[in-house]
Formats: structure tokens, sequence, C-alpha cells
């Protein structure tokens, strides 16, 4: 399975790009089509962020249901065709409804994220599904390495350069995809299509029923609230505290994808070895809470540099929840169960750049009476510090670690 476990990175990865090839160059491009300074461009950006969500917490149910029916390659390869289609979008953008329909369209596309990981699911021991939870978190990190990287390289040429890059590279996996990827959900492992279910609320409703799994989703939605701050407001963040210039945007998300990378793609095993998938929750989403705190209040940019490879290590909490859902979901559910983390992960990604800009813009705005940039992540460390209140109070049954 190693073609098809390649195609599968890829296409995470690509997924990844989609949001960290934007951050770079978004205040440039919003300030561009829309003549905005810098507190109103990270409100459009919110703006921008939130419908991208929405699409994706609409549509990721029922992608998730349809694997379930048709498997999981035919959604592959197609969702993986529109985003190439979107990329193209994006990249003749002139005005900011242009860019709205460009994010409507990824909002669709990204529903591959779920069947990328149900497709895990299905090949994966359920002892091993944390850890191959892992390598497709590590392919979500390598995409926020590359996409950095290509906004901020290339957007000293043109804003909408690397979005021309990004659609020749999904294209390509396409084309990859369409000769390497076996389909991994054999017929009688499929179930029926119930628009009931292919939907955020029905899908919550049917998963929410498993034992022990609704608290769970709860600290799932706050986690990911707080920590998509990150992607919502770093390039604004930065520029704001320190100056950064977007090639120094990209680096900096780069390095951050390297750590996340190297956290989700090795260092989990060690973690997950030692701890187990509900204690590395824990310990995890205390040091995601305490770096939060240290974002927040850091006056210096090499405090920044420094943060990174420290706050890269809360990653494990994400695919040590998945783990611990995932045995609680039968084989013909895997589907159903990520594409409602999927909604959950798009839930976040609607609040969390709303509330989280609208903090930098009220801090940061011109005759206000504050001036504090790192006011997001104080935001992001209350939810946190409220994810790990929530999750020592669902008495998650403890795993064994891994092997």
């Amino acid at each position: 399975m190693r073609l098809p476990t390649l195609f599968i990175l890829i296409t995470v990865t690509i997924d990844a790009m989609g949001i960290g090839l934007i951050l770079p160059v978004m205040p440039d491009l919003i300030g561009e089509v829309r003549g905005a300074d810098l507190s109103d461009a990270a409100l459009w950006g919110g703006v921008l962020s939130a419908t991208y969500a929405v699409m994706q917490f609409l549509c990721a149910p029922t992608l998730g249901n349809l694997s379930d029916r048709f498997g999981r390659r035919p959604i592959l390869l197609i969702s993986m065709a529109v985003l190439a289609a979107d990329y193209v979008v994006m990249s003749v953008a002139h005005t900011i409804w242009i860019l709205l329909i460009g994010r409507i369209i990824a909002g669709i596309a990204a529903g591959t994220h779920s069947t990328a990981l149900a497709f895990m699911a299905d090949i994966s021991e359920p002892s091993k599904r944390a850890q191959n939870f892992g390598l497709i978190s590590a392919g979500f990190g390598m995409g926020f390495i590359l996409g950095p990287l290509l906004g901020g390289l290339l957007g000293d040429l043109d804003p909408r350069a690397p979005f021309i890059a990004a659609a020749c590279l999904a294209a390509a996996n396409c084309v990859f995809g369409f000769f390497a990827l076996p389909e991994s959900l054999p017929q009688e492992r499929r179930r029926a299509f119930d628009w009931r279910r292919a939907n955020p609320a029905g899908g919550l409703m049917q998963i929410s029923a498993l034992p022990g799994v609704r608290a769970l989703l709860a600290v799932m939605l706050a986690y990911q609230i707080s920590n998509f701050v990150y992607p919502a407001i770093w390039a604004y963040y930065t520029q704001a505290a320190f100056g950064w210039e977007p090639r120094m945007v990209g680096i900096s998300l780069a390095v951050y994808g390297v750590a996340i990378a190297v956290v989700q793609g090795g260092l989990i095993r060690v973690i997950l070895a030692r701890l187990g998938e509900v204690r590395a929750v824990h310990w995890g989403l205390i040091l995601n809470t305490a770096c939060l705190v240290a974002y927040g209040v850091a006056g210096q940019a090499w405090m920044i540099w420094a943060l990174i490879p420290i706050s890269a290590i809360g990653a494990v909490v994400a695919p040590a929840m998945q783990g611990v859902m995932s045995r609680a979901a039968g084989a013909d559910q895997q589907g159903e169960l990520q594409g409602v983390l999927a909604s959950i992960s798009s839930l976040s990604m609607i609040l969390s750049p709303l509330m989280m800009t609208q903090a930098f813009f009220w801090a940061t705005r011109d005759g206000g009476a504050l001036w504090l940039p790192g006011a997001p992540f104080l935001l992001a460390a209350i939810l946190m510090g409220g994810a790990l209140a929530m999750f020592l109070l669902t008495r998650a049954p403890e795993t064994q670690p891994a092997e």
C-alpha cells in the first residue's frame, strides 16, 4: 500500500497548502483588491476563512457518507480535481468577490481530508490508527511547510503566482491517484446513503450516540477553535508586532510546519508509547495553553522562534483524540466519524477566524484604547484551558500505549 499511502499524504499536503499558501500574501492581496489597511484586511481575511469553513462544514459529512456508500477512491479523485480548478479561479482573482467564490469552491473540495482519514482507518489495525492518523497530520504539517514557502517566495513576484503553482500540483496528484489509488472499502462493508445522516446535524446525532463520544466532540471543538488562532491571525500578528514581511511570515510558518511534521510523523509514536492516547491529550492540552499565553505576551521576535518547536509538541492532541474516538466507531462508520470530525474542524474554522480577527481588530485599531497584537492568543488560551477542563471531566477510557 505504499503508493496509495503516498497519494493520501500528498492529498492532505495539498489540502493544507490551500490554507498555508494564502497566509503570507493575504494581507497584501486583500489590501490590493480592497484598498484596506492592516486591521480592516484582517477582518476581510476572517470573512474569507469563515466562508471556506462554512462550505467545508456543510459538505464534509456528505462526502464522508458518500465515501461509506461508493468508496473512498471516487471521492478523493473528484475532490482533488475540484481543488485544482479552485486554484485556477484564485489565480485570476481581482475582486474580493472572486476571492470569495474561490474560497467557496475550496471549502467544498476540502472534504477530501475526512475521506483520506477514512481510507487510513480502512487499512489500519485499531491499535495503529492513532499513529497512522499522525501520518495524515504530518502530511498536513508538510502542507504548512510548502504552502507558506510558495506563498512567501512566489508572492514576492505576484500575489497570485502561488495559486498557479498549486493548481499544477493538484492536477498532477489527481492523475497520479487515478493510476495508483485502489479502493479500500470492500462492497460488504458499505452502507446505504442516507441524507438524514449525510449532514452536520444528522451525522453528529449518529456519532454522538456512541458511548463516551459526545463529550469528546465538545473537547475537540474547543481545542480546534483555540488552535486555529495560528492560521487565522499569524500574518497580521507578526506584521503588527514585529514588522515582518510576507517572506518572513512564510519562513516562520514553514518552520512551524517542519516542527509539526516532526512531532506527528515521528515523535508522536514515542509520546503515545510512553503516555497512551488519553494522557497524551491531557498533557498536550496543558502545553498548548501555556504556549498560547506565551505567544500573547511575547515582546521580542526571538521569543516566537523559541516558542515554535515547543508549541508544535502540542499537535499530538488531535491524532490522539481521533484515535480514542475511532475505537468507539464501527468499521462501517469510520467515514461518518471522520466526516463529523471534519465538520467540527470546519465549525472551528468558521468561529475562530471571526473571533480572533475581531480580537485583533479591537486590540490594534487606530485610536483604540489598547494596543495588544497578541490579544487573540490570550483569548485562545482561555478556550484551550476550557478544553482541558472538559477533558478532565469526561473520564475518557484509558487506552493501552501504542506498540
